[in-house]
């Protein structure tokens, strides 16, 4: 099994806190829904900044898993809440080293 960083742009909190709560409870239930699969949930982002005069990418947060191929990590990312918000999920494959 490879690892995969799954990589969230754009997206937003919601405005209030029951809908907060809502947002937050379907991230658990999507995340549980991945099982063992699920190598590290990660976290969200706040503000960055870009080392090396570059502009920053615009991630919201990151989470890692472990897949039998891309398209399987693709797979699995379908139905993050992330969608709901009009955020994004970039799948990246880790290379061993």
């Amino acid at each position: 099994m490879a690892k995969f960083l799954l990589a969230y742009t754009g997206g937003g909190m919601a405005a209030t806190e029951a809908e907060q709560k809502e947002q937050m409870e379907k991230w658990g239930a999507w995340m549980g829904g991945l099982g063992a699969a699920l190598v590290d949930p990660g976290a969200p982002f706040s503000e960055s900044k870009s080392v090396g005069g570059g502009s920053t990418s615009g991630l919201t947060g990151y989470s890692v898993l472990e897949a039998g191929s891309l398209d399987d990590a693709v797979s699995k990312s379908k139905d993050c809440p992330i969608f709901a918000s009009g955020g994004n999920v970039e799948v990246y494959e880790a290379i061993p080293m």
